[in-house]
Parts: structure tokens; C-alpha cells; sequence
């Protein structure tokens, strides 16, 4: 399928969703099988956003999600992540995250895949803070960004502003909970998959709506809460 014809996906995400985190290798291996007919758009989440924006203490559910995950997934999160989960202070800001993630995403030749890959590395490994506009800089700096336009791009009030614009985005398209795939049609959002999903059964779908469905632009290319979904 030649490059202009590729299907238009939009993965629902959250930075702070260790659903999503789990289904990062699926939706990696998925990508790559898929590479020459889909083009991949990431779209940020509001987990953890206005009331919900607490300290880790205030979710004592963390740790039994992350040993289902685990379970369900195969993914291991790092010793960084459990002492932060431990100490119970960091906030979980998903406005910061999403705003992290524009500015990532805006950048040139930026595979919008490996910047929410390497954000939850941040978290669910490190255990840093997605709050923290050195945790960009260094993504940046692994991604082969300009770090400094980076870092700018996420302090900058725009990079809320697009954060805002995602959320309004998936608010739109009913997605409710988190990972969701969606193939962006000429009728809509379609949902393809979600955490519990594999490669293959990704794929099959992806067979199955291309007989039916039109490609249209990205969701969140348009004037642009963890479980499974």
C-alpha cells in the first residue's frame, strides 16, 4: 500500500496508565509488522487530571494493578517506579504529561510512538516525575531531539493548551477508557483493540475494517481514565 494510502490509527494513551504501559509491546510489535500501511498517531489521555491530580499515596491501588499487568502482559516495571510508588509523593499530573507528550510529538521526525515508549520508561522504570521538564530533556536527548526546543515547547502555556486538545479530542470519540486503538474512517473512530489485545488479533481487525473503511487524517491532526479497555 503505498505511503499515501496508509490507514490513519490513533492510540489513546496515558502516560500515568500502566494498562497502557503493558500494552506498549503489543502495540510496538503491531506498529512494525504493519509499518507500510498505517500511520500511527498517539493522542493523550486526562487520567489523572483536575481532582484526580494527587500524590501516588492517594491511589493505593498501584501496586495490585501492576502485578495484574504483569500478569496479563509479561511487561516488569522498575525498581525506580517501585520506590516512587513507596515513598507516595509524586503527583500524577496527566495535564503535565500530555503537554510533555506535544511538545515531543511536535518536534521534526518524531516517531510519536517512541516518545509515549519512552515517557513511560520515565515512570514505570525510573520512576520519575512526567511533571519534571528535565525528564524531556532527556527523552529528547534519546530521541536525538533539539532538547532546548523540547523543554521550551513544555514549559510554553501552548503545550497545556494542546494537552487540553487532546483530551477534548477523545472526549469526542467516547473513549472511556485506556489503551484504546481506534482506526480513524470516513465513518468515525472504530475501535480496534485494547490491553488484552495481541499482534495478531490487532492485525486481523486491521484486515477486516480495511475492506470496509476509507483512511481519513489523524484525529488529533483535526483542529487538535488505567484499565483495560
Amino acid at each position: 500500500m503505498p505511503s499515501a494510502e496508509r490507514a490513519s490509527l490513533t492510540y489513546a494513551f496515558d502516560a500515568y496508565c500502566a494498562w497502557c504501559y503493558g500494552f506498549g509491546p503489543t502495540l510496538r510489535a503491531f506498529a512494525e509488522e504493519n509499518a507500510h500501511r498505517i500511520r500511527l498517531s498517539v493522542v493523550s489521555a486526562g487520567l489523572y487530571t483536575g481532582a484526580r491530580a494527587l500524590p501516588v499515596s492517594a491511589y493505593p491501588h498501584l501496586p495490585a494493578e501492576r502485578g495484574d499487568v504483569t500478569r496479563l502482559t509479561g511487561v516488569t516495571f522498575g525498581t525506580g517506579y517501585d520506590r516512587a510508588v513507596s515513598r507516595g509523593t509524586t503527583v500524577l499530573d496527566s495535564a503535565a504529561a500530555a503537554a510533555g507528550l506535544a511538545a515531543l510529538r511536535d518536534q521534526p521526525g518524531i516517531s510519536e510512538l517512541d516518545a509515549a515508549e519512552a515517557m513511560q520508561r520515565a515512570w514505570f522504570v525510573d520512576g520519575r516525575s512526567l511533571s519534571d521538564a528535565e525528564v524531556y530533556r532527556g527523552i529528547a536527548d534519546e530521541l536525538g531531539l533539539d532538547a532546548d526546543a523540547v523543554t521550551a515547547a513544555f514549559s510554553a502555556p501552548a503545550g497545556r493548551a494542546k494537552a487540553r486538545a487532546d483530551f477534548r479530542a477523545l472526549r469526542r470519540l467516547r473513549v472511556l477508557s485506556y489503551p484504546t486503538l481506534l482506526l480513524d474512517s470516513a465513518h468515525g473512530a472504530d475501535r480496534m483493540g485494547g490491553a488484552d489485545s495481541t499482534v495478531t488479533s490487532l492485525t486481523s481487525a486491521l484486515d477486516q475494517r480495511l475492506t470496509t473503511t476509507v483512511p481519513q487524517v489523524p484525529t488529533h491532526d483535526l483542529p487538535s481514565q488505567g484499565e483495560p479497555s
